[in-house]
């Protein structure tokens, strides 16, 4: 079976490598000396600002927005995966979505001005499948209203934009080390910030509130990695030259074999280096999506809806007078395509070939 990703796993005794680091120090969790060590190590590969290792990454997202959302209306992106919207309404805000741009996949940064109301707090967009938003824009917005700005970064590992790590901009970018992700601790996530007040609230706000094991900053909740979590990232780590060469790889086969006169994908922002995170594919109608689907599906592929509904149209939402044409249309239309270490060319050639022969 060919499945719409697939985990990297590291040669089995690089990881018992690491454990026995953890069988040494007798040391499981509470920041141990393993979950440093990828700290720093993922600071210096990404050349980032300073960032927390997190046990999921949907939990950056609820902290940020506990932090910087102060239950007002924060304004996001529909076209991105549920725990975006669903942290937002989590965390006692109220989602307000703006469109998305019908090529770059992003939140249409032209309409977030008129969408901003006494009650808006936050900025809160997506980087999808690592493209990333027009941040300029974004900020100049944010500056002119004093917003706080989130992204969800969740794809974004290793991007750069205009030269930069893309969780260098905002005041909070998160990003998810899940076992689907391009790099991954089995479950895992970050939090990225660069002011050092707010980056010290984040911090205690992942431990507990944690002022030293008596006394506490303030309110927190458990975010916290383990040692084994990150013996798995400490593995995983000194193979990404493979693994993105590799996706990049794929993501050049369908970008040659694909018949582009029947389908399209993303639009990459110029000045970005992209890590190939995903591919998605945007069919002419839902009744071809499902006739590809199917096809892929009888041959045991299995490609993704994804993302899938368009998030404003989430029963517990409530809001059903924010129509998003442009999502809801793309939501509809919008397959992502088996993209890991270890497709063959066969594979490919198979995927592609049934894609162009039933995308009509």
């Amino acid at each position: 079976m060919i499945t719409v990703t697939k985990t990297f796993f590291p040669d089995l005794k690089e990881y018992e490598k690491q454990l026995e680091r953890i069988w040494e120090n007798k040391w499981l969790t509470n920041r141990g000396e393993l979950v440093l060590e990828l700290e720093q190590k993922l600071t210096d590969y990404l050349k980032s600002n300073s960032m927390i290792i997190t046990n999921n990454g949907t939990v950056p997202l609820q902290i940020a927005l506990k932090i910087l959302g102060k239950q007002g209306e924060i304004i996001t992106t529909p076209f991105s995966y549920v725990a975006t919207t669903s942290s937002i309404i989590w965390e006692n805000c109220t989602p307000v979505f703006v469109d998305i741009h019908p090529e770059y996949l992003t939140i249409d940064e032209t309409q977030i001005e008129a969408v901003i109301s006494p009650k808006t707090t936050a900025i809160l967009a997506t980087h999808v499948f690592g493209n990333p938003c027009e941040v300029d824009a974004i900020e100049a917005i944010a500056k002119k209203y004093g917003l706080k700005v989130i992204y969800d970064a969740a794809h974004a590992f290793g991007v750069t934009y205009k030269g930069e790590s893309l969780f260098n901009y905002g005041d909070v970018s998160t990003c998810s080390f899940h076992a689907t992700k391009l790099f991954h601790t089995g479950e895992g996530g970050a939090l990225f910030c660069k002011d050092a007040t707010l980056f010290h609230k984040l911090f205690y706000s992942h431990n507990f509130g944690h002022n030293g094991p008596l006394e506490f900053h303030g309110l927190g909740i458990n975010a916290k990695i383990s040692e084994l979590q990150a013996a798995m990232g400490l593995a995983v780590l000194p193979h990404m030259g493979t693994i993105l060469s590799e996706r990049k790889k794929v993501v050049d086969f369908y970008n040659q074999h694909l018949d582009f006169n029947q389908l399209q994908t993303m639009a990459i922002r110029p000045e970005t280096i992209w890590n190939y995170s995903y591919y998605p594919i945007i069919l002419p109608s839902e009744a071809i999506l499902l006739k590809v689907q199917k096809a892929l599906n009888d041959n045991n592929i299995i490609p993704r809806r994804y993302f899938y509904p368009s998030l404003n149209t989430i029963g517990y939402v409530n809001q059903p007078d924010q129509a998003m044409p442009v999502s809801e249309s793309i939501a509809q239309r919008v397959l992502s395509l088996p993209l890991y270490v270890g497709l063959t060319v066969e594979d490919l050639e198979k995927i592609t070939t049934l894609i162009n022969q039933n995308a009509c």
